[in-house]
């Protein structure tokens, strides 16, 4: 299901471009709303304690593919 950047929220499961790859992250925190691009704080694995974070970012208008 695509959802538009701003309607994504804490503990969606999105594809994204992570680690030099497309993969699922877990968003788990969701940093400068406001500005003019999208900057959220991700995680490549179910598992907090397992996985590294990453930063994605994304336009405001984009469309953003999200899993389950």
């Amino acid at each position: 299901m695509k959802v538009q950047a701003l309607d994504i929220q804490i503990g969606h499961r999105i594809i994204a471009y992570c680690n030099s790859r497309m993969q699922t992250c877990t968003v788990r925190e969701i940093l400068y709303p406001d500005q003019k691009n999208i900057t959220l704080k991700v995680f490549t694995s179910g598992h907090y304690r397992h996985s590294a974070s990453s930063v994605v970012q994304f336009n405001r208008d984009a469309f953003v593919d999200v899993v389950g």
